[in-house]
């Protein structure tokens, strides 16, 4: 993978800072067009994005298309036919004492924004923040995952060609390459990743009182109870926890249910692994592999924390795992005490609905919560007594497509969110604007007499009388 040279960083920023303060980056068209020209760009070389994502991740061209390529054309699509509305001054009311004025809240962009990509999605999550910070009108520089390298060298190739380089820089690199663009000021980092860099990240930024928005992660569990059918439960449970090899930020992490619950739903986990990717899932191109050797080792060793059900078997000369349920996982186990981020889905017993809620809410707050339950009383308490980045009942991962849903986390999980408006709102200021017309009769009431009894009395009938 090329790096970019340490030198040039601070004049790429510099240039992108001079661009903006030039104006090139404000005017709707230009906004415009840099949007549809990324649109282009992913269809036209869609072929070579798939085999870059291919030799990366081992992702299919089907999961390319869905997770990454047609994912941010429909991010696109909804920036394009809603950016003349975000862009709108947005009028307000005033207090009565304040007439007459009138009140707008105008966004403007921040300046120039930074994103620092992860691996795991590593053109979705490259560029799916740079469309919110081209729509809010900022110059951007992106620095895409080192550990991905052919679609970083592909992003590093073909964005530059594209989109404007005045305004839109690609960085790569690695762990130098990263320190030296947070050594330098930004108006708003964005960073998709791990809690450890985030907090590398949000005190790089503290010192130029940089906003940040951090999206991390954490074990988003699962709760199953005896009121759902069990084979569909089973099935999207799988699907949203092995696609991508397990290695999605809100994929399923742990299963919590009853000794009953668990005992049907392990089987239909089998079956549902089966249906998805057939009895022999090294062989299966719909099935991708681990990122590195680093990875591929701390997850073989979470295989001996429970019984496999299904899976169990890896190919360290493929970075191979099956996709793997274990049951009989002690909630002290190793794979319960981090994020796994791989195809080993944990079965964990509970008591009842309370212990299950007891045993999320005492750990930290996770991207998302999944709840398989049809019954509203249970659906509720999952809503009013835990905290999520997102709760969904009756399906895994999907809250990501829905353009008007926030996707952030909240405590461990991240700060900040994004998708659709609130894209576009991360990488704005909402500036307050109050216009009061002059009257120039009323410029001697401001002179407060020498002598009062009741000076409060006098100044609010100054007040009432200047405005």
């Amino acid at each position: 993978m090329r790096h970019t040279s340490l030198e040039r960083i601070p004049g790429i920023v510099a240039g992108l800072r001079h661009s903006f303060a030039q104006g090139v980056t404000r005017p709707e068209s230009w906004r415009r067009a840099q949007l549809e020209r990324m649109r282009t760009l992913l269809l036209d070389r869609g072929d070579d994005f798939e085999a870059a994502l291919a030799h990366d991740l081992g992702k299919s061209g089907a999961e390319a298309q869905l997770t990454e390529i047609g994912f941010l054309v429909a991010e696109l699509d909804y920036a394009l036919a809603h950016l003349s509305g975000w862009m709108r001054p947005r009028r307000v009311s005033v207090p009565l004492a304040v007439l007459p004025a009138s009140a707008r809240i105008v966004p403007e962009p921040l300046g120039v924004a930074l994103v620092i990509a992860p691996w795991n999605y590593p053109l979705m999550l490259a560029l799916s923040p740079v469309i919110g910070a081209i729509a809010a009108g900022n110059a951007v520089v992106v620095k895409p995952s080192e550990l991905a390298p052919a679609t970083a060298d592909l992003i590093a190739k073909l964005v530059p060609d594209v989109l404007d380089r005045r305004a839109i820089a690609v960085v790569t690199g690695g762990v130098p390459e990263t320190t030296a663009l947070l050594a330098e000021r930004f108006d708003h980092i964005f960073y998709t990743g791990n809690g450890h860099v985030g907090r590398i990240v949000a005190r790089a930024a503290a010192e130029h009182l940089t906003p940040v928005t951090l999206e991390l992660g954490g074990k988003s569990p699962v709760y199953v109870d005896d009121t759902v059918p069990i084979a569909e439960t089973a099935r999207r449970i799988a699907w949203g926890k092995f696609m991508n090899a397990g290695q999605t930020c809100v994929a399923p992490d742990y299963v919590l249910g009853s000794r009953a619950v668990l005992r049907k739903l392990g089987p239909a986990l089998v079956d549902a692994i089966h249906e998805l990717y057939g009895t022999a899932s090294a062989g299966n191109s719909d099935y991708g592999r681990i990122v590195t050797d680093a990875q591929f080792e701390r997850l073989v060793g979470y295989l001996g924390d429970g019984e496999a059900l299904s899976g169990g078997e890896y190919d360290a000369s493929q970075r191979w795992i099956a996709p793997t349920v274990l049951k009989d996982v002690s909630r002290d186990a190793s794979v319960m005490q981090e994020e796994i981020f791989g195809p080993i889905l944990p079965l964990i017993e509970v008591a009842d609905l309370d212990d299950a809620i007891a045993l999320v809410t005492e750990r930290e707050k996770p991207l998302a919560a999944y709840v398989f339950s049809s019954a509203r009383a249970v659906r509720m308490r999952w809503e009013t007594e835990t905290s999520s980045g997102a709760l969904a009942f009756g399906v895994p991962a999907l809250h990501l497509v829905a353009h008007e849903l926030p996707f952030g986390g909240v405590g461990e999980s991240g700060m900040g969110a994004y998708h659709g408006e609130r894209s576009f709102l991360t990488f704005s200021h909402e500036k307050a604007v109050l216009s009061k017309p002059l009257f120039p009769e009323t410029l001697a009431v401001t002179i407060m007499p020498p002598f009062t009894k009741n000076k409060a009395d006098l100044a609010r009938g100054g007040l009432r009388r200047l405005l």
